[in-house]
């Protein structure tokens, strides 16, 4: 057992806690998704299995990216996020222009030889936010500087979410907050927050007019709005959410993963509600809180602007995803497509997520070293004035 703890303590750094949760959220997505993936599966006219053992390796390989993100000192990203910047715009164009549709969406590219979808908005995401800190952090003491400080990060805000709106509207608005939400904690006047404001307004509207998806976005809104008849999706989430009781029917006994659209992935919630019923969304409500918690927790503890900044936003934009996402299969809000990080099926955004909580855990990583070094040392000064 000391060996098994020893290795712990040397190769699994940072918040215990954030490590606790991504496991057990990780553990609960390969049994939830075997359990929603039957009808995917014989559509397709493969096994259920081979699907699991696809899952089961996305979820392993986003593990492996967040141990490779937690070892790395979180200050090399911020040299890495502007190339990251101007590499994701010509991604995010090509998307518009030749993306591949999945599931009535052309939001992703499909990778020659190893045949895979990827979503570029995941990468650009991940890309603003960490250029996004580490320019607010070198600018701090010149932050009302309109020209200097703000107009730069008014551009790239612009860019990047009004490109990704063009193709994924709900994904470019919580980029947004989150940017919103950065800026407010680096101390942006309140008078600039309106000005982006207002290009955020701009940008949405371009996007609904010109989007990939923009007429479906408008019904979808003014259908929730209205109060009219629940779409077919909100109408058999509602159903899996009353007949999943307190207790729930038990794993693998959902009957709504037969009827749903993607219940493994966007409506995955119904199903862990269905089967593990109100206590086990419940559960799965607290551990997404407690994630959040730890990850403003580095934040506030960091004694660097970056590694505050940068643990704020991607905890933010993470946590508030799958918000929306639960929000979405309880009715509260419209249907938006947005997938629930850490459980739903996916591919390469298993990895960037992975990433991201990596770097989360770099930022607290960073500051239970320093806080062990100076308990050291206050205890060496100890020794020696006794």
């Amino acid at each position: 057992m000391s060996k098994v703890k020893e290795w712990v303590d040397k190769n699994l750094q940072g918040d215990p806690v954030i490590w606790a949760v991504v496991f057990l959220l990780s553990m609960l997505s390969i049994l939830v998704v075997y359990s929603s993936i039957g009808t995917l599966a014989y559509k397709r006219m493969v096994s259920a299995e081979m699907y699991l053992f696809k899952h089961t390796l996305m979820v392993i390989l986003g593990l492996g990216a967040m141990w490779v993100a937690h070892k790395i000192d979180y200050r090399y990203y911020s040299k890495l996020s502007r190339l990251a910047l101007w590499v994701s715009v010509p991604l995010l164009i090509y998307t518009f222009t030749n993306g591949t549709t999945i599931n009535d969406a052309a939001r992703w590219i499909t990778l020659p030889l190893i045949n895979t979808s990827f979503q570029p908005s995941d990468f650009a995401s991940l890309a603003l936010i960490i250029n996004l800190a580490s320019m607010l952090s070198k600018k701090q003491q010149q932050i009302e500087d309109i020209r200097e400080s703000f107009i730069p990060m008014l551009i790239w805000c612009g860019v990047i979410c009004g490109l990704i709106a063009l193709t994924n509207l709900s994904t470019a608005v919580l980029l947004f907050a989150t940017c919103m939400l950065v800026m407010f904690l680096g101390r942006v006047p309140v008078k600039y927050l309106a000005m982006l404001m207002l290009v955020g307004i701009l940008a949405g509207a371009v996007a609904l007019k010109f989007g990939v998806r923009g007429e479906t976005a408008k019904n979808r809104i003014l259908s929730f709005v209205n109060g009219t008849e629940l779409p077919f999706q909100a109408k058999h989430a509602r159903i899996a959410i009353a007949t999943g009781g307190i207790t729930g029917k038990g794993p693998g006994n959902s009957d709504q993963r037969n009827i749903l659209p993607h219940p493994y992935s966007d409506f995955i919630y119904a199903i862990v509600i269905e089967e593990y019923g109100v206590i086990g969304g419940v559960s799965v409500l607290i551990l997404y809180l407690v994630l959040l918690h730890r990850g403003m927790k580095a934040a506030y503890n960091s004694e660097r602007a970056f590694g505050g900044l940068l643990s704020a936003g991607l905890s933010f934009d993470l946590v508030c995803q799958a918000m929306v996402n639960m929000g979405v299969v309880v009715g509260l809000g419209p249907i938006t497509g947005q997938p629930l990080p850490l459980i739903s099926m996916g591919g390469t955004a298993m990895i960037f997520t992975g990433i991201s909580v990596g770097i989360i855990l770099s930022v607290s990583r960073g500051e239970v070293d320093q806080s062990w070094q100076q308990d050291v040392s206050g205890e060496k000064n100890i020794a020696k004035a006794a």
